[in-house]
């Protein structure tokens, strides 16, 4: 299978699981709590079953990691080459029927994200992005239109002459972020859940995304790949490239741009 073959067959898993988020989002779900506090769904297991369904036909051979698997203990060994799934990031956002929430897929090779697949079926706003060939797209995908729509290509942009747009957590936001944010001319902070954070600075929407708090590799990986493929780069505190694999699968804080270096994260 060609990496164009590949990427393809996630779009077409990450539609699929989001039809079923959708189909659970218009219904009376029920919320539970997980060991660590944070709200799952049945929409979470349900996109997560569809999504494992299709890496086992698309890459029976590539280890999977998937969140609510590692919540109930199964965790495969990484290889060179793994797949990291979150099934619905942004689930708080689910719950709180506010939309902006995420199916994600992504494949991680030698520790840096390849392939990353954003689907927001709320707003019907589909991401891809292979970063070896620096190729992401996007589409206006209906959960329930049986064909594809046309995808077109996005890109990072030049930081506008009235300073940047910056994209942060609505769920996460802290005084060190806005503190962060003073060192830079701001036109605007946009709050939005989700991976669709690293999603609208590849589109040439926003600029800068600084997350100064943990997060989980599922979280990002596939955000990451995208922005990547649009040309833009995430950082972690030690202005490197953030990377993948790491122990327990846990993020430290990270940066994230579009067309410029953003300044490191100062500690005191």
């Amino acid at each position: 299978m060609s990496d164009d073959q590949l990427l393809d067959a996630l779009i077409g898993a990450a539609i699929e699981a989001g039809r079923a988020v959708s189909d659970i989002y218009r219904s009376d779900f029920k919320v539970q709590v997980k060991s660590d506090a944070s709200p799952v769904t049945a929409a979470d297991h349900a996109a997560e079953a569809i999504i494992l369904k299709h890496l086992a036909a698309i890459a029976p051979s590539i280890p999977v990691i998937a969140e609510e698997s590692v919540a109930a203990g199964h965790i495969p060994k990484t290889a060179r080459e793994f797949f990291l799934v979150d099934p619905l990031d942004g689930t708080k956002e689910f719950v709180h029927r506010r939309g902006d929430f995420t199916v994600n897929i992504a494949l991680i090779r030698d520790g840096a994200p390849i392939f990353g697949v954003v689907y927001a079926p709320a707003t019907s706003r589909l991401f891809a992005g292979n970063a070896s060939s620096h190729k992401a797209v996007q589409a206006d995908q209906d959960p329930y239109d049986p064909q594809r729509a046309e995808i077109k290509s996005i890109r990072v942009r030049s930081v506008p002459e009235a300073g940047i747009t910056a994209v942060a957590s609505r769920s996460h936001r802290t005084p060190e972020t806005d503190s962060y944010l003073a060192q830079y001319t701001v036109a605007d902070v946009v709050s939005v859940g989700s991976s669709l954070k690293f999603c609208l600075i590849a589109a040439g929407e926003a600029d800068l995304y600084p997350r100064l708090g943990p997060t989980m590799e599922w979280d990002t990986a596939a955000g990451h790949a995208v922005l990547l493929a649009a040309g833009g780069m995430v950082i972690a505190e030690d202005a490197a490239p953030l990377r993948y694999g790491k122990p327990e699968f846990r993020n430290p804080s990270f940066i994230a741009s579009g067309s410029f270096v953003p300044r490191p994260i100062a500690r005191p």
